[in-house]
């Protein structure tokens, strides 16, 4: 399910253009079936020892998977088929815990809020909520 992409060093995915960088990984980002491609055209490329070639996957970009899931993203994990990831849906607000179904990309988080990031990390390791 992943496809590849070329990051700079610094952060950011090459854009469509092959000059400029995206902060975030977007559809207007440069995408590839395989590593072979990406490797053909990063090596066509100026300062190709600044890029590198990334594997895009649920678990490792969860957010271009899943458009619903909103806020910054802690921590990911695959459980059962699904990614589990820790979001903050807004600065400031308490952690929550989303579930990320791979098949349907349904976001459903779940009730339970969480103050700190110490508090959530003990459910989100022990994976003692239901599915």
């Amino acid at each position: 399910m992943g496809i590849f992409a070329l990051q700079s060093l610094v952060g950011g995915f090459l854009d469509e253009d092959l000059k400029h960088f995206n902060k975030v990984f977007d559809d207007w980002c440069v995408q590839f079936e395989t590593m072979e491609d990406a490797q053909l055209i990063l090596d066509s490329l100026e300062k190709k020892e600044q890029i590198k070639i990334v594997e895009i996957t649920p678990l490792s970009y969860p957010k271009y998977f899943f458009p619903k899931l909103q806020g910054t993203i802690h921590a990911t994990r695959e459980y059962q088929g699904k990614i589990i990831c820790i979001t903050e849906p807004q600065m400031g607000v308490s952690f929550r815990i989303a579930i990320c179904n791979i098949q349907t990309k349904h976001v459903r988080l779940l009730s339970s809020r969480y103050k700190s990031a110490l508090s959530i990390e003990g459910a989100f390791a022990n994976l003692s909520f239901d599915l």
